[in-house]
């Protein structure tokens, strides 16, 4: 039976997609909304629709304003392909590449903004509606939507590496429920996703990439998870941001650089991050900050390096090294069985001559910290003009460097009552052994206490 709920933008009457696919969204919201008048007929009312996009091509200059529920906008194809190595790469060598710009289902962002805009202003996507019940159930599945240029921010860069262009993706301002974003192929936006006040949102397996920033939940919100995608903001902004939430689950996901922070929440508690892979070129890699509390963050894998790519080399977030890669304003949180990897060169540490750290407790108290392990070497930093051999050569440089000291948990006076077990030598820890608990690692060739021998006799503590 066929459904007219559902919309192909290539056969609908109103607009022409591929000029102002926009246009043709908001018309077909409008139909919907027509049609859909009456919220109890039999136990039901309004089912919503289903809008597809076959792949191809689909400039946006008219934004799309949604206020219904159970909406979804589906494609086949998130499309994705790396403009920022088309755009460091000669334009006379443009001929002999396969592909010039992202594909599959594909919404070129073309909208008119102004330098005075609001975020709202300049999405391609405005979810908002204000009332009784919260908008819910809407879903963006296996498209992409591509900002297509940066512009000039007034440094020295090119303007295609600013990560600045005033463009959004999707910028939902009003409470919601249930939204999803699945499959979906974000790049070249200044933000990618700005979701405002959610309650059991799903952001899983999407690839969003080559933003300034890309997952930010802001205002307040509940229950909600960031898994099983792929994300890389530019050095200016977050790849996962969160604020006042509760229950927030970050998982499975791979992280990888430039951006200012790979996982930054603010007065987040009760919330879960684990099993992560991430990967920055800057300290403050994870940000528990405003008194973030009674959260876990659990067998994570970080690696701080340096920047590989040319174009990119001597960029940084502003933060020192003693900022920590891991740092906690907050109590009663638990962070165990991470694993850091801190591969820098001894003469690129800021400021000159300080130790490294890894994790630190900043204020709060009654953090537990366990069975942390840190590996830090000291290499000699190199860049490269092709960015997938640099960086491909940069992960694989596991031989041949000399160790650097670091400091592998330290823990300010504001922060105390902290239990800190097997995450550090002796001398890897800085801690007030007065109010605090510590049990360092044993360090080799030391043993803890009287322990037997295999002929039997007891073997002492070496002095």
């Amino acid at each position: 039976m066929t459904s007219n709920n559902y919309y192909d933008v290539t056969t609908w009457p109103v607009g022409n997609p591929a000029e102002d696919i926009g246009e043709v969204i908001n018309s077909i919201i409008a139909d919907i909304k027509e049609r859909q008048t009456d919220s109890d007929v039999n136990d039901g009312g309004k089912p919503g629709g289903v809008i597809y996009l076959p792949p191809g091509d689909y400039r946006l200059r008219t934004q799309v304003l949604i206020d219904i529920s159970f909406l979804k906008i589906q494609g086949s194809g998130h499309g994705f392909t790396s403009s920022s190595i088309r755009y460091n790469v000669p334009q006379e060598e443009w001929p002999g590449l396969h592909e010039l710009w992202p594909g599959g289902s594909r919404i070129l962002v073309d909208l008119s903004v102004g330098s005075d805009a609001g975020q709202a202003e300049g999405a391609a996507f405005l979810i908002k509606r204000e009332g009784s019940p919260r908008v819910s159930s809407v879903e963006f599945t296996n498209f992409c939507i591509d900002g297509l240029h940066f512009t000039a921010d007034g440094s020295q860069l090119p303007a295609e590496n600013t990560y600045s262009n005033g463009r959004t993706g999707v910028f939902v301002a009003s409470a919601n429920d249930s939204f999803r974003f699945n499959g979906m192929g974000f790049i070249y936006l200044e933000n990618a996703l700005t979701i405002h006040n959610a309650d059991a949102l799903s952001i899983h397996d999407n690839f969003i990439a080559e933003c300034g920033s890309c997952i930010e939940l802001r205002g307040w919100g509940q229950a909600s998870k960031i898994t099983d995608n792929l994300i890389g903001a530019g050095f200016k902004g977050h790849s996962i941001f969160a604020e006042n939430h509760g229950g927030l689950l970050v998982t499975a996901n791979n992280v990888f650089p430039r951006g200012a922070s790979s996982i930054h929440l603010e007065g987040v508690t009760r919330s879960n991050i684990s099993n992560n892979r991430l990967h920055s070129f800057y300290p403050g890699m994870v940000v528990l900050g405003s008194n973030s509390s009674e959260n876990l963050v659990a067998t994570n894998h970080f690696l701080r390096d340096h920047e590989p790519w040319a174009p990119f080399f001597g960029i940084d977030n502003g933060l020192d090294d003693m900022h920590g890669l891991l740092s906690v304003d907050g109590s009663d949180n638990t962070l165990v069985s991470n694993h850091f990897s801190l591969v820098i060169g001894s003469d690129s540490i800021k400021p000159q001559g300080a130790t490294p750290v890894a994790i630190r407790l900043k204020e709060g108290s009654g953090n537990f910290v366990s069975t942390n392990h840190v590996v830090a070497k000291d290499v000699h930093a190199t860049s490269s003009e092709s960015c997938f051999e640099a960086q491909v050569d940069a992960l694989l440089a596991a031989r041949g460097t000399n160790s650097l000291d670091v400091t592998t948990v330290m823990v300010d006076p504001a922060s105390t009552r902290n239990t800190i077990l097997d995450s550090g030598t002796d001398a890897q820890v800085v801690v007030d052994r007065a109010s605090n608990a510590l049990r360092a690692t044993p360090g080799i060739g030391f043993l803890a206490g009287p322990v037997s021998s295999q002929m039997g006799e007891v073997s002492q503590p070496r002095q």
